[in-house]
């Protein structure tokens, strides 16, 4: 069911590092054609840090962990790529659909093909006004129960952040920062909230990643929250006064449901003039380099 590229097959089957990357990005986060070069880009980054990309999409109804560069091109430039949740992915393979994977499928897949290691920009969580909307990405519970290692930059900071600090909790995710014992806010690099455990090099993340499997329990995942360079994040000012603006801005609108975060996130593109987009790719690019060499430690190179 799951297509698995021969290359990155034969490095898993030979305990190379691999590193999966989400395809949401490439489809749906960035313009035409700026997506296809960051999606070149993001892989070229990962075998630059000795490891092979394992970017995942599903196309014509089977899902693939691997991409070519032809398939990497459908899914960056193709019409009617759908936006796939890992609940999403039984229907898409029986419609036939094509689609690219949130963080939720990515892992899910990713685990299927025996890929440990997962970069991403940041993940999904409790929305705001939780208790009147029960709003909370599938990416949580998700990652309750896949064993796998998401290094981002935490979760999208216009969510409700100790809210999910908490959940995680809750559900058994272990969490850490990355030389920081702040909790990453995506587009900043201090969400204002902090970690109990910091992590300061790939062997000690590998380290943990041995420590649950020699464990056992539940198959949670260990998220790594790597912060977004200072330098490069978005003004913390500017980013405070813009998404201010955007929740009001979604409220006289009248958005709900799975519609407001991307409002939010389309607003704040446009009202910083398109730096947080460039905070975004920022953080990007420092999670899958810090990946590939989590999934060579974990490797043993």
């Amino acid at each position: 069911m799951v297509l698995v590229s021969d290359e990155v097959r034969e490095a898993v089957a030979a305990g190379r590092p691999v590193v999966a990357l989400e395809s949401t990005i490439i489809a749906h986060g960035l313009p035409r054609p700026r997506n296809l070069r960051v999606a070149g880009e993001l892989e070229e980054l990962v075998r630059a840090g000795g490891a092979v990309p394992a970017t995942i999409a599903v196309l014509d109804g089977r899902p693939h962990v691997g991409l070519d560069k032809g398939q990497l091109e459908r899914v960056a430039t193709e019409d009617g790529i759908r936006k796939l949740s890992h609940r999403d992915l039984p229907l898409a393979v029986a419609a036939g659909a094509s689609g690219a994977t949130t963080v939720s499928a990515t892992a899910l897949l990713a685990a299927r093909a025996g890929v440990r290691v997962f970069a991403t920009g940041g993940l999904g969580g409790v929305h705001r006004r939780w208790t009147e909307t029960q709003d909370e990405s599938a990416d949580l519970g998700l990652l309750a129960r896949t064993r796998i290692t998401v290094v981002c930059a935490g979760v999208k900071s216009i969510l409700d952040v100790p809210a999910t600090l908490q959940r995680l909790e809750t559900l058994g995710v272990s969490v850490a920062g990355y030389g920081t014992d702040r909790f990453p806010g995506f587009y900043l690099a201090d969400s204002g909230h902090p970690v109990d455990w910091t992590l300061r090099d790939p062997a000690e993340v590998a380290a943990v990643m041995r420590a649950q499997d020699a464990l056992g329990g539940p198959g949670a995942a260990l998220i790594v929250a790597n912060p977004v360079p200072e330098d490069e994040q978005l003004d913390p000012g500017l980013h405070a006064r813009v998404l201010d603006d955007a929740l009001r801005a979604c409220d006289a609108e009248g958005v709900t449901g799975q519609a407001v975060t991307p409002f939010l996130l389309d607003h704040l593109v446009r009202h910083t003039d398109g730096a947080s987009l460039e905070a975004n790719l920022a953080a990007v690019r420092g999670n899958v380099r810090l990946a590939a060499r989590v999934a060579a430690a974990w490797a043993g190179r």
